[in-house]
């Protein structure tokens, strides 16, 4: 490698440090704290917590019509 393309890797690894270093932080007990008080506020629209009526689930097995 030749020193103008590592002083452009160099350059460009700053830049992106400087980046990153500038990007607002938040700290993980206010992450967690969110993500549980949006979980308890949607918790009541969650199908997988409060289950599915068997006519609009999409997923059912379908009923076979048989003749005899």
């Amino acid at each position: 490698m030749s020193s103008s393309s590592t002083l452009v890797t160099m350059k460009k690894m700053v830049q992106q440090l400087h980046l990153e270093a500038s990007i607002d932080r938040v700290k993980v007990s206010q992450a967690a704290a969110d993500l549980q008080q949006f979980c308890m506020t949607n918790a009541t629209q969650d199908p997988l917590l409060t289950g599915m009526s068997s006519s609009t689930n999409p997923f059912r097995p379908q009923k076979v019509c048989s003749f005899l």
